[in-house]
């Protein structure tokens, strides 16, 4: 874990404003998590502004366009500064801008192995928005390739060869196929490092697998 972030760094000082000077959107559609945006506050520190209308075409002075959420979680955490840019525009602008904000994340996607990637290598989990039951479902439903084509060997194989294939967060043997945890694959890198450290090869694993599972089961 890195230090405390300062809530606005020194790039964005200079737009920080008075939190109790802006006013939330007047019909802001979107529904946010509060709480998980606070604590990317808490732990990130605020890295980008939002976006704020000056009010002189509609009458509202100060009002959020982009970043609703992100000032309510500011407010909730005591903050009494946050960075905004500002704009001028008319109602129907505003309008645009808020609802556009919002669609585009909706539309916006993830490479879900990369995401999963990227999560399992942080120290943790804390800032992110994700906890490790939703990144234990991502990796559970992160999907596999049907079908695997071996290299040719010579006898037979190769393009006509297919295996089920097996990547990590799956378990399986023969036709069958178990979704197994992060914690779960963790353990079984352990049991199977010890198992190979101890006798130089991985010859008879999953037997010495069975047999401590049914040792743990008599107990």
């Amino acid at each position: 874990m890195s230090a405390t972030p300062v809530r606005i760094p020194e790039s964005l000082a200079s737009l920080a404003v008075p939190v109790e000077d802006l006013a939330p959107y007047f019909q802001n559609p979107r529904t946010g998590d509060v709480g998980a945006i606070a604590e990317s506050l808490r732990v990130n520190g605020q890295y980008k502004a939002i976006v704020v209308n000056r009010g002189t075409y509609t009458g509202r002075p100060n009002e959020i366009l982009a970043g609703n959420h992100t000032w309510t979680a500011a407010k909730e955490l005591g903050w009494e500064q946050i960075a905004a840019t500002f704009v001028d525009v008319s109602d129907e602008d505003a309008a645009r801008i808020v609802i556009v904000d919002n669609r585009t994340s909706d539309l916006a996607g993830y490479d879900s192995t990369m995401l999963a990637s990227i999560l399992a290598d942080l120290p943790d989990l804390e800032g992110t928005g994700y906890d490790q039951d939703a990144l234990d479902e991502l990796l559970d439903d992160d999907s596999l390739p049907d079908r695997l084509t071996l290299p040719s060997d010579g006898q037979g194989t190769g393009e006509t060869a297919q295996v089920e294939y097996l990547q990590w967060g799956y378990m399986q043997w023969s036709t069958t196929r178990v979704r197994i945890t992060a914690e779960e694959v963790e353990a079984l890198n352990g049991i199977y490092q010890q198992f190979v450290d101890e006798s130089n090869s991985d010859l008879g694993f999953g037997w010495h697998l069975l047999q401590n599972a049914h040792k743990e089961t008599e107990a």
